[in-house]
């Protein structure tokens, strides 16, 4: 098992910039290093979409996906799929999430979004906690996708990504708002429930889910199934 590495005597500043991280792991010879982070966290319905992304130059305006604007988020997300050495996306259907639960899902999600990138790595950062088990030494960093370019990065495509997912949804599931929402919790999406019930493009083992009652079908297909 890979334990987490802190390279010592290092400190990085606050205002040592975005880039801070990516420079101290540089010059100790760490480097690339890969962000990792994931999108649909905290959503009722939808996928789990994990990003990992090795950015090969600096690419400004980065920041934490919630944070942005939709418009800065896409053109932002076209300049790292067309500057970045490496980047994964790994997809994880509600009903993978169901059966093997929210953080064991996340945890699998990096793991494996880390292992198909396609350049050889010398750290990994993730967003907010450590995750075991990684091929490099690694770093939980707090906050990550705000204070570390490459966890920046791995957060805007996946919100880009799972957005543009449950907009397709939305196409075929107009009732439930999906492309407003994006399967979060929202009062217009609890009384969408309330009147439709669930499709399987929902998470039952949620309590939001779970009391809402039965609801239709879906292909297994439908949200990614056999994507991630």
């Amino acid at each position: 098992m890979t334990v987490a590495f802190r390279p010592t005597p290092s400190v990085v500043r606050r205002d040592s910039g975005l880039y801070g991280y990516e420079r101290a792991l540089a010059r100790r010879g760490l480097g690339p290093v890969a962000g990792v982070d994931e999108a649909g966290r905290g959503a009722c319905a939808g996928p789990l979409v994990v990003a990992a992304v090795v950015l090969s130059r600096r690419i400004g305006g980065l920041n934490d996906s919630k944070l942005l604007t939709v418009s800065r988020r896409e053109s932002l997300y076209e300049l790292i799929m067309a500057a970045a050495e490496a980047v994964s996306v790994v997809v994880i259907p509600p009903a993978d999430i169901d059966a093997r639960g929210l953080h064991r899902s996340n945890i699998e999600g990096m793991r494996r979004a880390v292992a198909r990138l396609s350049c050889d790595l010398g750290y990994v950062l993730t967003d907010g906690f450590p995750v075991s088990g990684l091929p490099v030494p690694s770093l939980g960093v707090w906050k990550g996708d705000q204070v570390a370019a490459c966890v920046a990065a791995a957060s805007i495509v996946a919100k880009v990504t799972r957005d543009r997912m449950m907009t397709a949804l939305d196409e075929r599931h107009p009732e439930y708002g999906f492309a407003v929402h994006k399967g979060y919790g929202t009062v217009s999406h609890r009384r969408a429930l309330e009147t439709h019930g669930p499709c399987p493009a929902h998470r039952f083992s949620f309590a939001t889910v779970a009391r809402s009652g039965p609801g239709g079908l879906m292909g297994e297909n439908e949200m990614g199934a056999g994507l991630a």
